[in-house]
């Protein structure tokens, strides 16, 4: 009897202990592999932990797929959410410190291929870094990307939600304008030079998306440098500025030399927040949504 009374509380010691191990000892983590924007495998042992972001829309992409509290530094302008703007800031898109960078010791860098470029690229994958580079083409990539960021950072789920819904909040806006009548659209991303972005950009694909076409589609470069006399022969019939309110006066003023213009003659003028348009964001489905209204208060005109 007391051999098994023995017995039996070795036994209870021994379920405890495991019992205490298994609550002390973070379950083992398999490894993750995710396919970028470049068309490159990502692959890490283990979900990172400690990710950095070259990009404001990378940023926000990461808090989007549920890991915003694993990023360990970041660039200038990724203020969205206001949680962002807590993050260390190790330089600009295009001007970064790759000893701060190793210093921080990361599992994964996310890169924009078009923003921060190829020689940066580069640079960090030579560094021995892993290197994630978003280069989204369409709208539909954005919702590819918050599910690959959400697999590589382990939050898989919270990332495939993220992108069910994205990808709702498109089909509904496809749904309800991409048939409207079709109107010509200039987009003015900068006034001085006088910039704009041809249909290679996710911004002309929104503007397709609410019936618009955008008259600088076919130029060659992906930000055109425009005259004010190309904008004329362009003749659109509805011009809209990315630009703040406190920038509405100077950019009205301008377009309003130019009254030979359909959109200036019918006053089919408007601005749109930047940051809702040129981010590659679930944000930029709202920017979305104010572009095919502003289309369709023209239409009613």
């Amino acid at each position: 009897m007391k051999v098994r009374a023995k017995l039996k509380r070795i036994l209870w010691a021994s379920y405890w202990l495991a019992t205490l191990l298994g609550l002390s000892c973070p379950p083992i983590q398999a490894a993750v592999s995710v396919i970028d924007g470049s068309g490159a495998s990502v692959q890490l042992a283990q979900p990172a932990r400690r990710i950095i972001s070259l990009a404001p829309h990378l940023t926000e992409l990461l808090f989007t797929a549920g890991a915003g509290g694993q990023i360990v530094a970041t660039v200038d302008y990724s203020d969205y959410p206001s949680e962002a703007l807590k993050i260390p800031r190790i330089g600009s898109n295009n001007a970064i410190s790759y000893e701060a960078i190793v210093g921080l010791a990361p599992d994964l860098v996310l890169v924009w291929q078009s923003g921060n470029g190829p020689q940066m690229i580069a640079r960090l994958k030579a560094l021995g870094l892993n290197v994630y580079v978003d280069a989204p083409a369409g709208l539909d990539d954005i919702a590819t990307t918050i599910e690959g960021l959400g697999q590589l950072a382990g939050t898989a789920e919270q990332g495939a939600q993220a992108a069910a819904q994205y990808r709702q909040t498109l089909a509904d806006l496809r749904r309800r304008y991409s048939g409207r009548q079709p109107l010509s659209v200039f987009y003015q991303v900068w006034d001085d030079p006088l910039l704009t972005l041809n249909g290679q950009h996710l911004v002309s694909e929104v503007i397709q998306l609410c019936g618009g076409r955008n008259v600088f589609a076919d130029a060659p470069a992906l930000v055109p440098k425009l005259s004010a006399e190309s904008v004329i022969a362009a003749n659109p019939q509805l011009m809209v500025a990315s630009g703040t309110q406190g920038e509405r006066a100077r950019v009205l003023k301008q377009w309003r030399a130019w009254p030979m213009i359909d959109a200036v003659k019918t006053d089919r003028l408007y601005f749109l927040p930047p940051d809702l348009l040129v981010r590659h964001s679930p944000r930029l489905l709202q920017g979305a949504e104010i572009l095919c209204q502003q289309l369709e208060a023209a239409r009613r005109q």
